[in-house]
């Protein structure tokens, strides 16, 4: 008698279906030969040549068609309109029911489902009862579904698709797309080429990013330190100094919040210069009840008079510095932003609509992110109608937005795409990003920032800010979380942007707000400050996680410029 694999184990073959054609024995092909001439008895379908299905496997189709080189493994569960071609492999464990359709060469792996059906949601029965509905799924030729996949009815896989491991696949794959993750998005396109040269420039970028985020998180304290204008000391030991954006300039409340952002950043502590309790008392004190707004200091670091109604001016800001400053301490605003808690949904959307959006992008986003700080807020104040308002804020962005380039506002002959794209972050960052909600036309929104980021008028030496990176950088990683559309070059642009930002850091002061001209700082922004080196520093991060790299930093943007939603309204 010939020695086969199965004589190892009797189960052998049941759970590796490739090895029947060559190691079974007699008596298991006659068994096997009998199942499936059962099976097209029952179905009037057809399987082909060299086909294994597991005796431990339940098969039980309505209809049913297998190819040749085909095989069901062990504990499978094969149920309803089932069509495969030649070479198709239903691993250990996989379910595959209702009606699904296999093209040739489709390798499904163990403990994953394919569920051709699904169930209604009446409210008015059990769920017990809902009747079922039944689009199917279809996946072409050549396609590899990894273990622990699910793809749920309506799907269409195209033509040599991969679906890695774990997936959730709610929608249709493109032909040779990779995806992966809940909901599956695609990854690259398998006919791509391998890129060796940027995995090798992310290597070189790993280390000296490392080296930078050591440095800064060691000169934490004297980064902020030099921008403590001290005074003299309370009775009752409190001191009075106040915090500047860099040394010489006036006391401001925004560098108060980028001293407690960089401090939490680094090193997850207030600053030293006052406890705790007085940063919140500081940040909070001037906060004006009737409409919860916080003016900026005077020229002599006075607190100013209370603002007025009008949605503009410096106190707006206040809103997002102030409020995630306290917010990194435990704290939060003594009262909501009433200004904005008053307003009916029609002032809501009329407030938008007001802002300049033809003519001024930056400023209408950053309108627009101030509305949807203000209800963040007022959200967690419980401010009765804020819920109905966030729907209108984020419904008229959502409609408002443009199909044609993503943003809300159009190139200017002027100066290009820098309004349209430096609003969009702004407007972005204070809804969609802020609230955790799907962006609208992410596709179109990589090609246009791609095509702002190339534009030598508003990038190079004397010419990049933080804020026009920081507008690129944000838009690009927040449209990623939703599409891979340009991701090649996404990266690209990220790994080129990284020694540039890298080499601006200046020992014990941080960063300057502006890349300092060839011929060196001709002003105020070209120095390091507060704010340079808080919106570097985030900055930094996205541009590094763009790259694949982010680790190498070993921190991660709190406060303003978080990466994750902060309340996912979902």
């Amino acid at each position: 008698m010939t020695t086969t694999p199965a004589d190892d184990d009797p189960k052998l073959l049941d759970y590796n279906g490739w090895l029947f054609p060559e190691g079974a024995d007699e008596e298991r092909i006659a068994a096997q030969q009998a199942r499936q001439e059962a099976l097209i008895r029952r179905t009037g379908g057809a399987i082909g040549k060299r086909t294994f299905i597991s005796e431990l496997a339940m098969v039980s189709p309505t209809e049913f068609t297998l190819g040749s080189d085909c095989y069901i493994a062990a504990h499978a569960y094969v149920t309803g309109t089932i069509r495969a071609g030649d070479d198709c492999t239903v691993n250990p464990f996989t379910v595959v029911r209702g009606t699904v359709t296999l093209g040739d060469g489709v390798r499904i792996g163990a403990h994953t489902s394919l569920l051709g059906f699904n169930h209604s949601m009446d409210p008015d029965r059990p769920v017990f009862k809902q009747p079922t509905t039944e689009r199917g799924i279809t996946i072409g030729d050549d396609v590899w579904i990894g273990s622990n996949v699910v793809v749920v009815d309506g799907v269409t896989i195209g033509d040599h698709a991969v679906v890695g491991a774990g997936s959730v696949v709610t929608r249709d794959v493109p032909a040779w797309a990779v995806v992966a993750g809940n909901p599956a998005r695609v990854i690259r396109d398998r006919r791509a080429p391998k890129r060796p040269a940027a995995a090798s420039r992310r290597a070189a970028a790993a280390g000296p990013l490392a080296e930078l985020a050591a440095r800064a998180r060691a000169q934490r304290d004297a980064v902020v330190a030099r921008c403590w204008e001290p005074g003299a000391t309370a009775p009752d030991g409190t001191p009075t100094g106040r915090f500047t954006d860099a040394p010489g300039a006036a006391p401001t409340l925004r560098a108060h919040a980028d001293a407690v952002e960089i401090s939490f950043l680094l090193g997850d502590a207030a600053p030293p210069q006052l406890t705790p309790a007085e940063h919140v008392r500081r940040l909070r004190q001037n906060q004006d009840p009737a409409t919860g707004l916080t003016p900026p200091l005077d020229a002599d670091g006075r607190h100013g008079p209370a603002p007025d109604r009008r949605w503009e001016g410096g106190a707006l800001y206040h809103v997002l510095s102030l409020g995630y400053a306290l917010d990194l301490l435990g704290s939060r605003f003594e009262h909501p932003v009433r200004v904005v808690g008053e307003m009916t949904p029609a002032d809501l959307a009329a407030t938008l609509a007001e802002q300049p959006w033809r003519t001024g992008g930056w400023a209408a986003g950053a309108g627009a992110d101030t509305l949807g700080t203000a209800l963040l807020w007022n959200l967690r104040h419980e401010v009765p109608g804020t819920r109905l308002a966030l729907d209108t804020f984020l419904g008229w962005l959502l409609t408002r937005c443009r199909p044609d380039n993503g943003m809300w506002s159009e190139l200017r002959p002027a100066d290009g795409l820098l309004q349209p794209v430096n609003g969009y972050y702004r407007a972005t960052r204070g809804s969609f990003a802020q609230f955790g909600v799907a962006l609208p036309y992410p596709e179109r929104v990589v090609d246009t920032v791609l095509t702002h980021a190339a534009d030598e008028r508003h990038f190079g030496p004397g010419r990049t800010t933080a804020c026009n990176v920081l507008d690129v950088a944000h838009p690009l990683w927040l449209a990623g979380r939703h599409t891979a559309h340009r991701r090649d070059e996404v990266a690209d642009w990220a790994l080129a942007q990284l020694p540039l930002v890298a080499e601006q850091w200046v020992d014990g002061e941080g960063f300057p707000f502006r890349f300092p001209a060839l011929s060196g700082p001709a002003g105020a922004a070209d120095r390091p400050g507060l704010q340079g080196t808080e919106m570097w520093l985030a900055t930094l991060w996205y541009i590094a996680d763009l790259a694949g790299v982010a680790e190498s930093l070993d921190y991660r943007p709190r406060g303003v410029h978080r990466p994750e939603p902060a309340v996912d309204i979902r």
